[in-house]
């Protein structure tokens, strides 16, 4: 015959969820600060794609304006809607207006204090998102001290 032992009840020990609960928080903790870093790059490589995207648009306007690049005044419309030989715009295509439109709208700034923004301008203002250079093409982000998870600044992008 058997002896008889003892029963152990089927359950979990206290020393056993302890040590569960551990390894989960250890796990936690190196999980965490990865997955917030994943979205800060996010954002980098939101901005980066939108500038590609109006870098092209502006390119692709100058292409087909004899080199000239559309103005701070109306780059807007410009790039947004149907234009003539001359830079000047309408909603629909018209025998005049047969160039563009270069992009369907203006991204909004995805980093830095003027974050949502779409505005363009030369110098910092209240809706200015974007950098534009007329005579040069040349755009980049209003984030001018702003640096990205590299510590590149945005304004290099």
């Amino acid at each position: 015959m058997h002896a008889l032992s003892p029963r152990r009840s089927a359950g979990f020990s206290l020393i056993e969820l302890v040590i569960v609960v551990v390894i989960i928080g250890i796990i936690g903790a190196i999980a965490i600060p990865r997955l917030s870093r994943g979205a800060a790059g996010a954002a980098d490589s939101k901005l980066a794609g939108d500038l590609a995207v109006l870098r092209n648009a502006i390119d692709l306007y100058a292409a087909e304006h004899n080199g000239t690049f559309p103005t701070l005044a109306h780059i807007r419309q410009q790039l947004t809607m149907y234009t003539d030989s001359q830079g000047g715009y309408a909603a629909s295509k018209t025998a005049n207006h047969i160039y563009g439109p270069y992009i369907r709208k203006i991204p909004a700034v995805s980093v830095g204090p003027r974050q949502g923004a779409t505005g363009f301008g030369t110098a910092d203002g209240a809706n200015v998102g974007w950098f534009y250079n007329e005579t040069t093409g040349v755009i980049t982000c209003n984030a001018s001290t702003e640096t990205d998870t590299s510590g590149k600044l945005y304004i290099d992008y």
